[in-house]
């Protein structure tokens, strides 16, 4: 079985004790998160919401908040002398499937 959910305006196919890294969420670790199932995917067939499923869930535990790695952004204009390195770290939150109700 498989759903998949829409968090933080992207949406992640998921299985049962897959860890998945998403947008971060206003959560600390070892909480319970809950997300909306825009599809479900089961032995019957697949089964897709308008816009949601109705009375399907997806629980998970927060592992941890984090940063990934850092990104490197140059910009520069020739002839000008205008040269400029930025970086970023993008925040991220890790979780783990626990459950997925039909």
């Amino acid at each position: 079985m498989y759903a998949v959910i829409q968090t933080g305006g992207k949406q992640y196919k998921v299985t049962n004790d897959e860890v998945i890294f998403i947008e971060k969420l206003e959560a600390e670790a070892n909480d319970t998160v809950t997300f909306d199932v825009v599809a479900l995917g089961t032995d019957d067939g697949i089964k897709v919401g308008t816009p949601l499923v109705e009375g399907a869930k997806v629980t998970a535990e927060v592992i941890k908040n984090g940063k990934g790695k850092k990104i490197r952004v140059a910009t520069y204009k020739p002839k000008k002398g205008e040269k400029r390195v930025k970086g970023h770290r993008q925040p991220y939150t890790k979780v783990k499937i626990t459950s997925i109700e039909a």
